[in-house]
């Protein structure tokens, strides 16, 4: 037997599960024992109570019956009413009522105990919570014998119910509040992995239980580990940056020296070797580089798109939906969409870049019309010097395979993700930067 439907009705969120764990089993308690209670104690409380008045009303009724004068007759029945506080008068059949509220559940009880104990007994009208009014046969008429409500069944049964619901409510309130505080610490730890996650480094400090700590203070561990080595990692790119710069610079200044077609051969050599170079660093550095802003999207691919277009790109901005800020940070954002671009155009004769800034996320989307990557590639390509022949390298030159790894680094960098897809507008390749706001 399986239970995987009641995920769909199930909450999402953590506290909204925690509520329930809480709020559910009080209920249940507090439902089981209203119905056990209501009907082992009241139900046998009102039974006893009403076969004790059926007795009291076949006394009356024998009482009159027994009579040899009416003088007899008043007189017992005023002491019986005395004794027994009640009163009883003559009435016609027109008279007889036999009403209850639907909701008087008692009132099915004694009605039932009356009906078997009282030979005599013709109906019941139960008007409110006041007096009971009892109509039956005696050998000189019919009578109705008038009495409190409280003589047949139990007191005001409803103040057990408010009693539980007010209590449990007052529980259910102090176990929430205890709950959230509980929580809390989850919620800061989860926020801070997730900013960390879309390169926010937030202030934390574990706390809470214990369990709650340990895991607090492995993930600070974590994010610490990580910045060593984001930092190692870029220190070491600087240096091999400038180690390798120099010797480069010398033989270009070597070979400006020396006339001849292999000089001319050997230069270009040594200029792919400095682009190549730019291209190893800037996949090689952080993707999170900067601090993230809040910056206009639109604005910034449409300065990107210009910067491009003056670089002799045939690209254009084709369409802008929406309108606000998002937090970017604005190199690696440049980074990609400018990778994407160069591709777009490498490979293709022409691209549009389009925006849209929704009320939950961003994309800004690369189209080309040059032969697009098949399905089954699409993830092959994003990995690093991931170069596919012959269809993306045909007829524009090779790159070294690091375009859409940057992009895809700089995306997930921003808690979003890269994502490729054929070009319904142009028939090439459709490249999405989508990120989370």
């Amino acid at each position: 037997m399986t239970f995987r439907w009641l995920k769909h009705y199930m909450p999402r969120s953590l506290y909204g599960r925690a509520a329930l764990i809480l709020i559910l089993p009080v209920i249940t308690l507090q439902l089981v024992v209203s119905v056990v209670f209501i009907q082992r104690h009241f139900e046998g409380v009102t039974r006893q109570m009403s076969t004790a008045a059926s007795r009291e009303i076949n006394l009356v009724v024998d009482t009159i019956n027994r009579a040899e004068t009416e003088t007899d007759r008043v007189r017992a029945l005023a002491y019986l009413t005395r004794m027994l506080d009640s009163s009883v008068a003559y009435v016609d059949e027109s008279d007889i009522r036999a009403t209850r509220r639907w909701y008087d559940v008692s009132g099915i009880i004694i009605t039932g105990i009356l009906d078997d104990r009282v030979p005599t007994f013709r109906a019941i009208d139960l008007p409110d919570n006041d007096f009971v009014h009892i109509f039956t046969d005696t050998d000189r008429g019919l009578v109705r014998i008038t009495f409190d409500r409280r003589r047949v069944s139990a007191s005001n049964p409803h103040q057990l119910l408010v009693s539980m619901v007010f209590f449990g409510g007052l529980m259910t309130l102090i176990a929430y509040f205890y709950l959230r505080n509980q929580l809390r610490p989850i919620t800061r730890l989860a926020n801070a992995a997730e900013a960390f996650g879309k390169g926010r480094n937030v202030p934390y400090s574990p706390s809470g239980a214990v369990e709650v700590r340990a895991a607090g203070r492995a993930f600070v561990d974590m994010r610490n580990r990580i910045e060593r080595q984001i930092e190692q990692r870029t220190m070491m790119l600087s240096g091999v940056s400038h180690d390798l710069r120099t010797p480069l610079t010398r033989m270009k200044l070597g070979l400006s020296l020396i006339d001849g077609e292999d000089a001319e051969l050997l230069m270009r050599d040594v200029e792919e070797m400095e682009r190549l170079l730019e291209v190893f660093l800037s996949y090689a550095r952080d993707a999170k580089e900067g601090d993230p802003e809040e910056v206009d999207p639109v604005e910034l691919v449409q300065r990107i798109v210009d910067d491009s277009a003056r670089a002799g790109h045939n690209v254009s901005l084709a369409s802008v939906e929406g309108t606000g800020l998002a937090s970017l940070r604005v190199v690696g954002i440049r980074r990609a969409v400018e990778n994407l671009i160069g591709n777009a155009v490498r490979y293709g004769s022409k691209a549009e870049v389009s925006v849209v800034l929704g009320d939950r996320y961003l994309r800004i989307r690369i189209e080309d019309d040059g032969p697009g990557i098949p399905e089954a590639d699409r993830e092959e390509a994003q990995k690093p010097f991931s170069r596919l022949d012959p269809a993306r390298n045909q007829n524009k030159g090779t790159g070294v395979g690091l375009g859409l790894a940057i992009a895809a680094d700089v995306a997930r960098a921003h808690g979003g993700v890269l994502r490729l897809g054929q070009s319904e507008a142009l028939g090439g390749l459709q490249a999405d930067i989508v990120i989370g706001r």
